[in-house]
């Protein structure tokens, strides 16, 4: 008996690599577009027939891309994808990188009201006219069309050259979109994959319907139609608009419940260069990595190519540094600031101190009465899961009854609160800790909840410890407008430096980020949170998902009102014309610790899309200059080629440094050399006539000499270059992180300014 036993054992573990599956994924394989043989009709054709010589099954294809990447994706198991590497004609194959969403009062924040006289010499009204020809592409979890930020009153026909569309889904018919909603689609085969190709595990209807709420809120600040008497439950209540309130939208659906998958967001890109969109809004990211391995640096250099304004999320992954996503030169990377608008909320203790946070909780509320304040007693460390209120940490028999203190991080914060109230808790305090500072993020909760800052926070940790049964109440203060300072810099806005290319400095720009009002999904509760039945046609979120969309669509004003420009015009325009001082006219502050803020946090500094209209003088980049950038570094021509999409790419012209691009901003890295020299080019937008001087600002550990330093352009257009030096002095700490400065073109009309970061180590 004991033999036979062994017998089969030894079979079955004789059988068992013979009945291993290996998995398959998405890769995405970038072929030498231009070798297509004549035999093959189509690239399409091609690609199939290089896929079926490694893969049999009919369904491996997943999407040809045509204009925003040469090749496909392709379901494919490791062999298969080494096999398609092996061929002469496959320049790369690549693992399929998944990306995550970085997620009324803004447009007077901004300047953007009617009662501000001319913008570049047009009228608002002319402005959102002429912006009536500008479409602004969103990337997003599609769009609930039904919004009132979506209807279509008073505006012209499409613009002809359009040829995107709305597709029709289970729950989407094409007749919902309109002049204004001009476009909707979605691209669910990458997802679709992910998930196994099961339908029970693939529960949302793959349709441009949105079933998040974030692309609908992204779409509608760019460029959502006037809604009057807007509010979440009471709170924020006004008129909420759009940035380009005249401008078309055309959403693509590339974000689903698990992540934005890379060969989704490829397809979106590639579809909406082919449609026609002028300005594309993407408040997705990953981390940092090569440009040629970035699905979104790829597209978007296509995009940029075709005259096409790229804006990205910054990420939300301050205040951490080197935690930046999107960083291509041809992105606009863009950062999270405050707004002049808040939502009070206050703690009362039971020794009198009564201290303020923030709240968006509309319920019926605590009354007056105290009542009993627990937080984890058992265990003082931050980190444990019932301080930090995660699911299941919290005993309802400790709970019940009782408000419940609860720090902030590694959940969201509103499932917090549902943490509480699911134990039998009546309310929570969210307090902040060193990671967050003083930054205050308010939420529509499901019980009544205050967030206060990290200060506030450790004083009523030490109140709970050292009390024998302490108490509190909670109260609410609705909206409060002209709050001081602000713009703030939000903790979370991800920071520099750029670890892909340090001598490009990154974010470009801030703009606001924080406790944003704008249109939302019907099939979602504010929250997001499965237990929240609430539905409500507008939603208040923060992230710098919130302030991309914002740069989005000035950036379509920028083009209505300067059609002939080029991205990198606009961009410039955006970035020389910011400010850097709050409404108490200090240097902007950092909410994670209450101190300044740097260039690293917020770029160039707040937009100011006024002075943007007429900034005087641009940094223009053409694709070749960008091309000469991808050369100077330490990239093989292959993977020139994949960013740059060219067969006779040979980088005959490359920079001596990738700083010496013709960037709006410094970023200068000292390292062997005390010396750094770029040379920048400026294009005279303004008058003819125009002179400008130069003015440097910075530390004493730095000697700065710019050449020449009186610019003189006779014409409208002329072109004129200078260059500046930097030479690190003696005596300089070769430790020191980083020191910042600018350097600006100045006359009685105009200050074009850059900052600049100085670097002795690349961390």
């Amino acid at each position: 008996m004991a033999s036979r036993f062994w017998f089969w054992f030894c079979f079955i573990l004789f059988l068992l690599p013979c009945l291993t599956v290996t998995a398959k994924q998405t890769y995405i394989v970038h072929m030498k577009h231009h070798q297509k043989p004549l035999s093959y009709a189509t690239h399409h054709d091609w690609y199939s027939a290089h896929l079926e010589s490694v893969s049999s099954s009919s369904d491996s294809l997943l999407y040809t891309y045509t204009t925003a990447y040469h090749g496909f994706a392709a379901s494919l198991d490791p062999d298969q994808a080494e096999s398609l590497r092996r061929s002469d004609s496959v320049v790369g194959v690549y693992e399929e990188t998944v990306y995550a969403l970085h997620t009324t009062r803004t447009p007077e924040f901004l300047g953007l009201d009617t009662q501000l006289g001319s913008w570049a010499g047009r009228t608002p009204q002319q402005l959102n006219q002429a912006s009536q020809d500008v479409i602004i592409g969103v990337l997003d979890t599609g769009v609930w069309p039904e919004s009132k930020s979506f209807v279509e009153f008073g505006m012209s026909q499409v613009p002809s050259r359009w040829k995107g569309e709305c597709e029709s889904g289970t729950d989407f018919h094409p007749s919902l979109c309109n002049k204004k909603l001009i476009g909707a689609r979605s691209f669910s085969r990458g997802y679709r994959m992910a998930s196994g190709n099961e339908p029970n595990r693939t529960k949302e209807n793959e349709s441009p319907r949105d079933q998040d709420g974030h692309g609908t809120h992204t779409a509608s600040t760019a460029a959502g139609a006037p809604v009057a008497n807007a509010s979440l439950l009471g709170y924020a209540s006004g008129t909420a608009r759009g940035m380009a309130i005249r401008a078309r939208v055309a959403t693509y659906k590339v974000c689903w419940k698990t992540g934005c998958f890379g060969s989704d967001i490829l397809a979106g890109i590639d579809r909406a260069i082919i449609d026609g969109v002028d300005v594309l809004s993407m408040s997705l990211g990953g981390g940092s990595a090569p440009y040629y391995r970035d699905t979104i640096s790829i597209g978007a250099f296509t995009a940029m190519e075709m005259g096409i304004f790229v804006s990205c999320s910054a990420g939300n992954s301050g205040p951490s540094r080197a935690s930046l996503a999107n960083v291509a030169p041809w992105i606009m990377t863009v950062g999270a600031g405050t707004i002049d608008r808040d939502f009070p909320a206050y703690a009362l203790l039971g020794n009198g101190q009564r201290f303020t946070g923030v709240s968006l909780y509309s319920g019926e509320g605590m009354g007056g009465k105290p009542v009993e304040l627990v937080y984890n007693k058992g265990n003082n460390s931050s980190t444990s899961s019932s301080n930090m209120c995660l699911p299941g940490s919290l005993e309802p028999e400790l709970v019940r009854g009782k408000l419940v203190l609860c720090d902030r991080g590694i959940n969201a914060r509103v499932e917090k609160g549902a943490v509480v109230r699911d134990a039998g808790g009546v309310g929570m305090i969210l307090a902040n800790t060193a990671a967050s500072g003083e930054e205050l993020v308010a939420d529509s909760h499901l019980l009544p909840a205050v967030a206060v800052g990290r200060k506030v926070g450790d004083l009523i940790r030490k109140y709970v410890r050292s009390e024998a049964k302490p108490t509190a109440a909670l109260s609410f203060g609705g909206t409060v407008l002209n709050v001081r300072p602000s713009p703030v810099v939000a903790a979370f806005s991800s920071r520099g430096p750029n670890m892909v290319t340090p001598q490009i400095l990154k974010p470009d720009v801030i703009g606001p980020g924080v406790n944003i009002l704008a249109a939302w999904s019907e099939a979602v509760g504010p929250t997001g949170l499965d237990q929240d039945t609430r539905k409500t046609h507008l939603n208040i979120m923060s992230g710098t998902s919130m302030s991309c969309p914002h740069i989005s669509g000035l950036a379509a004003l920028l083009k209505a009102a300067h059609p002939d420009w080029s991205p990198s015009a606009i961009k410039s325009a955006l970035m020389t014309t910011t400010y850097t001082t709050d409404n108490t006219n200090s240097p902007l502050r950092d909410a994670a610790g209450g101190t300044a803020s740097t260039p690293l946090a917020h770029g160039s500094g707040h937009v100011d899309p006024q002075k943007a209209m007429s900034p005087g003088l641009v940094y223009d980049i053409s694709t070749e200059d960008y091309i000469a950038f991808l050369c100077s570094l330490d990239y093989t021509i292959e993977h020139v080629q994949a960013i740059v999409k060219r067969p006779n790419i040979t980088c005959s012209r490359k920079f001596t440094d990738p700083g010496q691009l013709n960037y709006p901003s410094f970023s200068v890295l000292f390292g062997k050399s005390r010396v750094v020299r770029y040379t920048r080019t400026l294009t005279n937008v303004g008058a003819a006539g125009s002179v400008y001087e130069v003015a440097v600002d910075g530390p004493g550990t730095v000697a700065v000499t710019v050449k020449p330093a009186r610019l003189v352009f006779r014409n409208v257009g002329d072109k004129l270059r200078y260059t500046v030096t930097f030479v690190s002095k003696k005596g300089a700490d070769p430790e020191a992180r980083n020191a910042f400065g600018s350097l600006s073109w100045n006359n009685s009309e105009h200050q074009v300014k850059s900052p600049i970061t100085y670097a002795w180590t690349q961390l």
